[in-house]
Protein backbone atom coordinates (compact mmCIF):
# COMPACT_ATOMS: atom_id res chain seq x y z
CA UNK A 1 0.00 0.00 0.00
CA UNK A 2 1.28 3.38 -1.22
CA UNK A 3 2.00 6.06 1.86
CA UNK A 4 -0.16 8.56 -0.77
CA UNK A 5 -3.72 8.14 -1.40
CA UNK A 6 -4.38 6.67 -5.20
CA UNK A 7 -6.62 9.45 -5.59
CA UNK A 8 -4.38 12.41 -4.22
CA UNK A 9 -2.47 13.88 -7.42
CA UNK A 10 1.41 12.77 -7.55
CA UNK A 11 3.57 15.39 -7.52
CA UNK A 12 7.69 15.36 -7.62
CA UNK A 13 10.16 18.22 -7.23
CA UNK A 14 13.75 17.12 -8.86
CA UNK A 15 15.89 19.61 -6.73
CA UNK A 16 19.42 19.86 -9.56
CA UNK A 17 17.35 19.23 -12.23
CA UNK A 18 19.39 19.34 -15.58
CA UNK A 19 18.48 20.76 -19.17
CA UNK A 20 21.36 17.98 -20.12
CA UNK A 21 19.74 15.06 -21.43
CA UNK A 22 22.48 12.98 -20.50
CA UNK A 23 22.36 13.90 -16.81
CA UNK A 24 20.24 11.54 -14.63
CA UNK A 25 18.47 14.50 -13.24
CA UNK A 26 17.02 14.96 -16.92
CA UNK A 27 16.36 11.24 -16.89
CA UNK A 28 14.57 11.69 -14.21
CA UNK A 29 12.07 14.62 -15.12
CA UNK A 30 11.06 12.09 -18.29
CA UNK A 31 10.53 8.92 -16.57
CA UNK A 32 8.46 10.89 -13.11
CA UNK A 33 6.16 12.36 -16.28
CA UNK A 34 5.81 9.01 -17.78
CA UNK A 35 4.86 7.38 -14.80
CA UNK A 36 1.71 10.01 -14.29
CA UNK A 37 3.57 12.55 -11.93
CA UNK A 38 2.97 16.58 -11.89
CA UNK A 39 6.80 17.46 -12.55
CA UNK A 40 8.56 20.30 -10.61
CA UNK A 41 12.14 20.72 -11.47
CA UNK A 42 14.27 22.65 -8.97
CA UNK A 43 17.29 24.76 -10.19
CA UNK A 44 18.47 28.46 -9.68
CA UNK A 45 19.09 28.95 -13.42
CA UNK A 46 14.99 28.28 -13.85
CA UNK A 47 14.04 27.75 -17.65
CA UNK A 48 12.47 24.92 -18.81
CA UNK A 49 13.22 21.31 -19.03
CA UNK A 50 11.48 18.65 -21.10
CA UNK A 51 8.62 20.66 -21.50
CA UNK A 52 7.91 21.57 -17.39
CA UNK A 53 8.87 24.73 -16.23
CA UNK A 54 11.56 25.18 -13.45
CA UNK A 55 11.39 26.57 -10.13
CA UNK A 56 13.97 28.94 -8.82
CA UNK A 57 13.91 27.25 -5.70
CA UNK A 58 11.65 25.26 -3.09
CA UNK A 59 9.53 27.86 -1.89
CA UNK A 60 8.35 28.87 -5.40
CA UNK A 61 6.40 25.33 -6.03
CA UNK A 62 2.94 25.53 -6.94
CA UNK A 63 1.92 23.23 -4.29
CA UNK A 64 3.49 20.41 -1.77
CA UNK A 65 5.38 17.89 -3.71
CA UNK A 66 4.76 14.15 -2.47
CA UNK A 67 8.76 13.61 -3.14
CA UNK A 68 11.57 15.43 -2.69
CA UNK A 69 13.67 14.03 -4.79
CA UNK A 70 17.69 15.38 -4.98
CA UNK A 71 20.52 15.50 -7.16
CA UNK A 72 22.64 18.28 -5.44
CA UNK A 73 25.57 17.28 -3.04
CA UNK A 74 24.28 16.42 0.78
CA UNK A 75 25.87 20.07 2.03
CA UNK A 76 23.81 21.83 -0.71
CA UNK A 77 20.61 19.39 0.17
CA UNK A 78 21.44 20.52 4.12
CA UNK A 79 21.16 24.19 3.29
CA UNK A 80 17.79 23.41 1.52
CA UNK A 81 16.71 21.84 4.69
CA UNK A 82 14.32 24.58 5.97
CA UNK A 83 12.55 24.76 2.37
CA UNK A 84 11.97 20.73 2.48
CA UNK A 85 10.60 20.93 5.73
CA UNK A 86 8.43 24.11 4.83
CA UNK A 87 7.11 21.57 1.62
CA UNK A 88 6.13 18.83 3.87
CA UNK A 89 6.95 16.29 1.83
CA UNK A 90 5.84 12.08 1.75
CA UNK A 91 9.82 11.42 1.54
CA UNK A 92 12.81 13.10 0.98
CA UNK A 93 14.60 10.68 -2.11
CA UNK A 94 18.46 10.67 -2.07
CA UNK A 95 20.30 9.56 -4.99
CA UNK A 96 23.57 8.52 -5.34
CA UNK A 97 26.06 11.66 -4.50
CA UNK A 98 23.32 12.92 -2.62
CA UNK A 99 22.81 10.81 -0.26
CA UNK A 100 25.03 11.11 3.38
CA UNK A 101 25.87 13.52 5.78
CA UNK A 102 25.02 15.65 7.10
CA UNK A 103 22.02 15.73 5.21
CA UNK A 104 20.30 12.07 5.94
CA UNK A 105 20.66 12.67 9.68
CA UNK A 106 19.69 16.41 9.72
CA UNK A 107 16.16 15.59 7.57
CA UNK A 108 15.69 12.31 9.92
CA UNK A 109 16.22 14.03 13.07
CA UNK A 110 13.60 17.11 11.71
CA UNK A 111 11.22 14.19 11.14
CA UNK A 112 11.35 13.64 7.63
CA UNK A 113 11.21 10.30 5.87
CA UNK A 114 15.01 9.54 3.83
CA UNK A 115 14.59 7.05 1.23
CA UNK A 116 18.67 6.60 -0.21
CA UNK A 117 18.30 4.73 -3.51
CA UNK A 118 18.82 5.59 -7.12
CA UNK A 119 14.86 7.03 -8.61
CA UNK A 120 15.68 5.79 -11.91
CA UNK A 121 16.11 2.19 -10.56
CA UNK A 122 13.05 1.81 -8.23
CA UNK A 123 10.98 4.09 -11.22
CA UNK A 124 11.52 0.91 -13.29
CA UNK A 125 9.77 -1.19 -11.03
CA UNK A 126 6.61 1.31 -11.22
CA UNK A 127 5.79 3.81 -8.69
CA UNK A 128 8.21 4.95 -5.88
CA UNK A 129 5.62 5.40 -3.68
CA UNK A 130 5.00 1.82 -3.96
CA UNK A 131 8.07 0.96 -2.36
CA UNK A 132 8.17 2.51 0.62
CA UNK A 133 7.43 -0.17 2.68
Amino acid sequence: MSAVSPSLPRTVAIVGASNKPERYSHQAVIRYRAQGYTVWPVHPAGGVIAECPVYKSLSLLPGKPSIICMYVNPTAGLAMLDDIIACAPTVLWLNPGADGEPLTSAARARGVRVVEACTLVVLGYGDPLDHLG
